[in-house]
């Protein structure tokens, strides 16, 4: 006769086995994600950063704003710590099982457009569209093509209302207008974004030049 399964015995296999897929589910996120480098709230200093009443470092990290669609702009001076700040809540949302891709906007556009010219745009938006969290940084450090303008509209189109979006970017709202020329489209992009939105502003100097070695 076969021997008796004890139910704790079973109990704790599934338990273990439930830890295992989810261990698995969070590196198949960081993989997937195209984080340039993992970053973590560990350490981290919010002593310049601006955040409004309605966000704060524990609710950005544990992804609140993902779950309700929302979506997060964040200001400030090149190398103020914006694209750390971003990957680190990308990092945290993969640990907790959400889906994340990350995105240089400039890089995402020419992606865009060159699965466009092999006709496999639809199935890259698609890829995208699976994401929880949509993080693009350095928005607005490099002039688009009308043609790359349209085909980002696209992109934050489709995110709107389905997924959240992080853009990193050092112009205020009123340039976005010299990255895409088009006034209606750029009032459109605008709209989108802070329609359920939240602008975080980081207002200190560089982290890369006060943190370099070599001063003049």
């Amino acid at each position: 006769e076969a021997e008796p399964v004890d139910s704790e015995q079973l109990a704790g296999r599934h338990v273990e086995e439930i830890k295992r897929r989810q261990a698995e589910k969070r590196v198949r996120c960081l993989n997937n994600a195209g984080f340039y480098s993992i970053k973590t709230f560990d350490g981290y200093s919010f002593d310049e950063v601006k955040l409004p009443a309605a966000l704060t470092p524990e609710l950005l990290s544990q992804g609140e704003f993902i779950n309700k669609k929302e979506n997060i702009v964040m200001y400030g001076n090149v190398g103020a710590g914006k694209t750390y700040l971003a990957t680190a809540i990308g990092v945290s949302a993969c640990n907790a099982g959400k889906e994340v891709k990350f995105f240089r906007t400039a890089a995402l556009v020419n992606m865009l457009a060159e699965q466009k010219a092999k006709g496999n745009l639809t199935r890259f938006l698609k890829s995208i569209s699976k994401a929880d969290l949509l993080i693009l940084d350095e928005w607005g450090y490099v002039p688009l093509e009308r043609d790359g303008a349209r085909l980002l509209f696209q992109v934050i189109s489709d995110c709107y209302e389905k997924r959240s979006v992080i853009l990193t970017t050092n112009l205020e709202f009123s340039k976005w207008v010299t990255v895409f020329y088009d006034e209606q489209m750029t009032a459109a992009i605008i709209d989108r974004i802070v329609h359920h939105g939240h602008l975080v502003i980081f207002d200190g100097p560089s982290n890369r030049l006060k943190g370099a070695l070599m001063k003049n």
